[in-house]
């Protein structure tokens, strides 16, 4: 596999019992990528990406990070290797502060975890590393307020912070804006569009708006399989996209988006993956 290909998965397939939820699926995600994986409901989106991350294990294929046969590393192996994960339902720590929980990860990440709590100060770079997030996630107004107490978009912005303060290589996106009130979706959606170039994404996404905003590559997944991939414009004038997901013909019962035939071609160059979540068959 040629050195400008970061993450490649290779004929996956995962069985439970009798269904089969992954189909020998093959996808590859080249170095600073904008990638998007679309597909109605129950395509396996988010097995995939459990498969990835290594929530699960796959009946057959392998994943390749960087170079490296990744495919029966732990969950934390992979995030140590640079591969990071946000989710579909965030997973924050409600009692600390968006500051709080930065100090904790960045210090982690610097192998300094066990003495976190002390005065950021006292260890050259965290309390600059921190502020530097804050600001780049719009956090700063309210680093010191209890994560409880933060609107749904800023503890979306908090994940991916967390996400990024593990100085990830491969960056995975599970619904970003799902759940994002509609008043709070534009400061997320910029932020998700200045993620820094040399951090490839995948995005997955059933908001179509950010995903011909924010993809120059897009993969679409029907009922566990590769139905076809392509860049925006090559999707949104798909025929089979069109039938099974954009809306144009038979569409699949689901949150299949009403606009998304008709949305913008291109893309704009702009977790831990230790957790148990998201759907079976996403």
């Amino acid at each position: 596999m040629g050195s400008d290909i970061v993450l490649s998965a290779e004929h996956l397939v995962k069985r439970f019992g009798g269904i089969i939820a992954t189909q020998d699926v093959t996808l590859h995600l080249a170095r600073g990528a904008r990638h998007a994986l679309i597909g109605p409901n129950g395509a396996g989106k988010t097995t995939l990406i459990n498969l990835l991350t290594g929530v699960l294990e796959p009946s057959e294929g392998r994943i390749v990070l960087q170079g490296e046969d990744i495919t029966q590393l732990p969950p934390h192996a992979r995030v140590q290797r640079g591969m990071v994960r946000t989710f579909q339902i965030n997973q924050l720590f409600q009692g600390m502060t968006p500051l709080e929980t930065l100090a904790m990860v960045v210090s982690q990440q610097r192998g300094i975890g066990a003495r976190w709590w002390q005065r950021l100060g006292r260890e050259d770079g965290v309390a600059e590393r921190c502020q530097e997030l804050l600001e780049r996630f719009h956090l700063a107004d309210v680093m010191n307020q209890p994560t409880s107490h933060l609107a749904y978009g800023k503890r979306r912005l908090l994940e991916i912070a967390i996400a990024l303060a593990c100085e990830p290589r491969v960056l995975l996106l599970d619904e970003p804006v799902a759940g994002v009130p509609p008043g709070e979706r534009e400061e997320l959606l910029q932020t998700v569009a200045a993620l820094p170039a040399d951090v490839s994404v995948l995005l997955i996404e059933h908001d179509m708006d950010l995903v011909f905003e924010f993809a120059k590559r897009i993969t679409v997944l029907v009922n566990g399989a590769l139905l076809t991939e392509g860049t925006p414009d090559e999707i949104a004038n798909d025929p089979q996209v069109k039938a099974v997901y954009l809306g144009h013909g038979e569409e699949p019962s689901g949150d299949g988006p009403p606009r998304a035939a008709s949305a913008p071609s291109g893309g704009s160059v702009a977790a831990s993956a230790a957790s148990v979540g998201g759907e079976i068959n996403g």
